[in-house]
């Protein structure tokens, strides 16, 4: 990890640990927007880490992204991070000013009309909309694709929530919009892919946090005069979901290492697919683990593992992208299946 990194992941973990608290995901669990939190992410620089200089940003590549995507993940910040910045590099990578203030994707426009600089249509379980100050998609234009910046102004909100309660809204649209020409090497699944591949990071932070404290309770829980980790159906279960959770962990930060050297298609992918697997396994095991007080609210574990099920449907659960990666396969022929899986990872090295 180089010395940027580092240092970013002891600002943003001091930041989330001492900010996340379980105080606050409560209050946000009843709709309170966390002011404080996202001023100070803000000030921090941490919503543009992909944005050159010149926009406000610190240019810091994808594996920076990982690293704060990770940590938002860990501590369950309760705010639209990963949105804002895969928002703000789609605008960048269209050559469009990036606003300030809290950005959302659209995950799917295909129900979005551009005509003559306005916007009209509708999406569904759109991320933040109620709190976004503007809204970024990429819609077909006349057999083209383009990206589009809608502000409040041109939108209007149903407001509704996902299982952890992070708002995901119905939006309709209708007024004017910034609208450019895509990059030529986007294409219709362009934002269900880094959607996927910022998911996968998030999940991986969630998926290692709900590890570590299953095991502390291990160690802490008694149970016929010694520590439950001391049983071996505990100890079994445990090696499985942290062997899952590990794959999750490395699939996602081979998407984000694949992202600074070009298209992360194969890699985002795969990272999604394992982040679900793996999500499925592990919650269901540290929920067990912990008993009767892992169901209860007044335990923390469930601000992780609500956002864990919530995260594996978006942007195309693990069944999609799976299917998606066999008929990859598929159509290249069984003879070339190792050496695209090697090639790859030569190049990601």
């Amino acid at each position: 990890m180089s010395e940027l990194r580092e240092i970013l992941g002891e600002t943003v973990t001091r930041l989330f640990s001492d900010l996340c608290t379980k105080d606050l995901l409560e209050k946000c669990d009843g709709g309170e927007w966390p002011a404080d939190l996202w001023a100070t992410v803000e000030e921090n620089g941490l919503t543009r880490p992909l944005l050159p200089e010149d926009k406000g940003g610190v240019d810091a590549g994808w594996q920076a992204a990982y690293v704060i995507l990770h940590a938002a993940g860990r501590y369950a910040a309760p705010i639209p991070l990963a949105e804002t910045i895969l928002a703000g590099w789609l605008l960048d990578q269209a050559e469009m000013d990036v606003p300030e203030g809290v950005l959302s994707i659209v995950p799917n426009s295909a129900n979005v009309a551009l005509t003559s600089g306005a916007i009209t249509g509708s999406a569904l379980n759109v991320p933040w909309a109620s709190r976004a100050d503007h809204l970024v998609g990429v819609a077909r234009v006349n057999g083209g694709l383009s990206v589009y910046l809608a502000s409040k102004a041109s939108i209007k909100v149903k407001a509704d929530h996902n299982i952890a309660r992070d708002p995901r809204d119905c939006v309709s649209f209708d007024g004017k919009v910034e609208v450019t020409a895509a990059p030529a090497e986007f294409t219709s699944e362009t934002v269900a892919l880094y959607g996927a591949m910022v998911r996968s990071a998030q999940m991986a932070g969630a998926l290692e946090r709900i590890i570590e404290d299953t095991l502390q309770y291990t160690t802490d829980r008694t149970q016929f005069g010694k520590p439950i980790g001391k049983f071996q159906v505990i100890q079994q279960n445990m090696a499985m979901a942290a062997a899952e959770v590990a794959a999750a962990v490395m699939a996602a930060q081979n998407a984000f290492r694949a992202a600074e050297q070009g298209l992360p298609d194969f890699e985002a992918a795969c990272a999604k697919v394992l982040a679900g697997e793996a999500a499925g396994m592990a919650t269901d095991i540290c929920h067990e683990t912990h008993g009767a007080i892992g169901f209860t609210y007044e335990h923390h574990l469930h601000f992780f593992t609500r956002r864990l099920w919530s995260w594996r449907g978006e942007f195309g659960a693990e069944s999609e992208w799976a299917e998606q990666l066999g008929r990859r396969a598929a159509a290249r022929g069984a003879d070339a299946l190792w050496l695209d899986i090697t090639e790859r990872q030569s190049a990601n090295a």
